[in-house]
């Protein structure tokens, strides 16, 4: 008897407790949705082969692959990805810079140059668009070690 009494006991507790979790714990337990914030997007480029002519002659390339972040909510406004206006002002920086020389190699200022390709880019896109233009790599190939 003091068996099926005791049997009987622990299933009234598991009941009750049972009860109470979901009647009074069900914000413990439920799946907490946050809103979606759409902050910065990330975007990588394909690589970018500058070449640099000096003397009259292809002296080497400039491989560069690069990197932006953008609003993402203008991005998904916008007609026209900014990947493609990225890309081009970062070839006509680098390729109509008269201070990149790399037969005298000397110290260059990327950060200027990349702050001066990010807002390039947002005025063609006339808008505050592009926040960052980050490097991913950048390389110099001298003209000899190419295959062709």
């Amino acid at each position: 008897m003091k068996i099926l009494i005791t049997g009987l006991w622990i299933c009234a507790v598991t009941i009750a407790s049972c009860y109470g979790a979901v009647t009074f714990g069900g914000g413990i337990f439920s799946k907490k949705t946050e809103p979606y914030l759409e902050g910065l997007q990330y975007q990588k480029l394909a690589p970018i082969n500058i070449p640099m002519i000096a003397d009259g002659r292809v002296q080497g390339y400039v491989i560069a692959v690069l990197v932006f972040t953008a609003d993402a909510k203008l991005m998904h406004t916008l007609p026209v990805p900014p990947n493609a206006f990225v890309v081009d002002e970062a070839f006509r920086q680098i390729y109509g810079d008269p201070a990149l020389d790399f037969r005298k190699l000397a110290k260059y200022d990327i950060t200027k140059r990349l702050s001066e390709v990010r807002a390039k880019v947002n005025e063609r896109l006339g808008g505050d668009v592009v926040k960052d233009v980050l490097v991913d790599e950048i390389n110099f190939v001298a003209k000899r070690e190419v295959r062709s």
